[in-house]
């Protein structure tokens, strides 16, 4: 039964069944108390109904399988938890297999066209979002993708989805839930004006009042935003309207970059205090004495790992592009769980 992980804001601070995430933690004269470290894991409930491109996803040693890439999701998870990781993104449409895609034909989307939920992505992403409640996880939970939101055939149907998905999260009794409305909502790929950002803000409110008094938390609601691009900054409806800002670091390759982007988006008009994270970047660096992550927690904002396979990597490599090997198995996931760990205190 759902309900044992409750995630709840205070201020600029998350918090986890009412005390702040590693409570009391400091690094190197850093605060770590109330952020949300967490990693782009989006592909935990994928599956490609395109018969053309679905071998693409084989495994080495058989063919792709939606629940065996679930199950491996799971397994994973303790290791994950136990290295001081608090939260991942995970979205209904998932993201692109091959990491950064132009043309994405492959069918991955947990929504019909005319915006019904489907019953096996559901029951995925239930067994997630259990696993995240029993180790006390707050999973960031997407709903649309640039990469598959064109399918949805016209507004009302991304209304609709949105609806759905939202019911569904309250009616299922999860309290340790954030909302992402959709991945990087100024990508020019969306195909519906709702989403834009000029709009998404429509999309912010509607779940905050479509869920009220529907979760058992604080708020008694979802907690929900959006992100933008990799070093882009929130516009004013999108401050007003959410309760936490989501920030990108793709193609922000100077840590003082990441710093100001943060001390920007507190000097918006808008702002009111709301927390502060990033739940993608893909740069790392992990064994110098300044990187993104670092950049962002010397400010207080939570950072994302974002990893996916390079060309000519194998099989342990990355954790977007599919299929997954969803252990600690490479140097890059190993440079970023050792760094969190000591961030956080955490014990590998």
């Amino acid at each position: 039964m759902a309900g044992k992980t409750v995630v709840g804001i205070e201020g600029d601070s998350f918090r986890i069944n009412g005390r702040a995430t590693y409570e009391g933690r400091r690094y190197e004269g850093m605060r770590i108390d109330g952020l949300l470290m967490n990693a782009r894991l989006v592909q935990g409930i994928f599956d490609d109904r395109n018969a053309e491109t679905r071998g693409l996803w084989d495994y080495p040693d058989g063919p792709w399988d939606p629940e065996r890439n679930v199950g491996d999701f799971l397994a994973a998870m303790g290791a994950w938890r136990a290295a001081g990781l608090v939260s991942f993104t995970i979205n209904f449409q998932g993201g692109s297999p091959r990491g950064y895609s132009h043309h994405q034909p492959w069918y991955n989307s947990a929504f019909e066209v005319d915006g019904e939920l489907r019953d096996d992505s559901c029951r995925r992403m239930r067994r997630v979002l259990e696993a995240a409640d029993e180790l006390g996880m707050v999973p960031i939970v997407g709903i649309f993708y640039f990469g598959q939101e064109y399918r949805l055939t016209d507004e009302r149907s991304v209304v609709r989805a949105l609806d759905n998905a939202v019911d569904w999260l309250g009616g299922s009794g999860f309290a340790n839930v954030l909302v992402e409305i959709a991945n990087e909502v100024d990508v020019s790929a969306y195909r519906h004006e709702i989403v834009r950002p000029h709009r998404v803000d429509e999309l912010i409110r509607r779940v905050r009042e479509r869920s009220s008094g529907k979760v058992a938390s604080p708020a008694g609601r979802l907690l929900v935003g959006t992100s933008l691009s990799g070093g882009a900054e929130p516009p004013e409806n999108i401050v007003a309207a959410s309760d936490f800002l989501l920030l990108h670091g793709n193609g922000v390759a100077e840590p003082n970059r990441i710093r100001r982007m943060v001390d920007r988006c507190r000097q918006l008009p808008a702002y009111a205090g709301q927390p502060i994270l990033f739940n993608e970047d893909d740069h790392y660096d992990f064994d110098r004495p300044d990187n993104n992550l670092l950049a962002a927690v010397s400010r207080r904002a939570g950072w994302g790992f974002f990893d996916y396979r390079r060309e000519g990597e194998g099989f342990d490599e990355g954790y977007q592009s599919v299929p997954v090997n969803w252990q600690i198995g490479s140097d890059r996931k190993r440079g970023f769980f050792d760094l969190l760990a000591k961030v956080t205190g955490a014990r590998r």
